[in-house]
């Protein structure tokens, strides 16, 4: 395995937000970073991809369009192995009890560093599944 400089090994990432400037940002970062990052604007794409796709880690906006995506946190947990989520919020208390089975809350705005070592952490904690 090569030197990953201390971080985890890179990892496939699925980020979920209708926003698109929202996952651009991510995207180049998380990329910059050394990830594989893949992209989803709803519930039902993200479904989809994680049939076709193999992922590491979500990182998954709590209000997509209307639809509040935390369940789909319950659906990645289901698979084998689990999926980490990383729920990002600009519109729900952190504390929410309906926040609670996520891997990792980042509220936003949020810096980028946070989200990229949230991010390593989540995918190191996938790999030793």
């Amino acid at each position: 395995m090569g030197d990953t400089g201390g971080h985890a090994a890179p990892a496939r990432v699925l980020v979920v937000d209708d926003e698109p400037s929202i996952r651009l940002l991510c995207r180049i970062n998380l990329e910059l970073d050394g990830h594989e990052v893949l992209e989803a604007e709803s519930l039902a794409t993200v479904r989809t991809m994680l049939a076709e796709e193999h992922v590491d880690v979500v990182v998954l906006d709590v209000h997509l369009r209307g639809e509040r995506s935390d369940p789909l946190v319950a659906e990645c947990h289901a698979r084998t192995p689990p999926i980490p989520v990383l729920l990002v919020t600009g519109s729900v208390d952190v504390a929410h009890p309906e926040l609670a089975e996520a891997d990792a809350i980042l509220p936003k705005p949020f810096e980028l560093e946070a989200l990229l070592s949230t991010v390593r952490t989540l995918a190191g904690a996938h790999a030793h599944r």
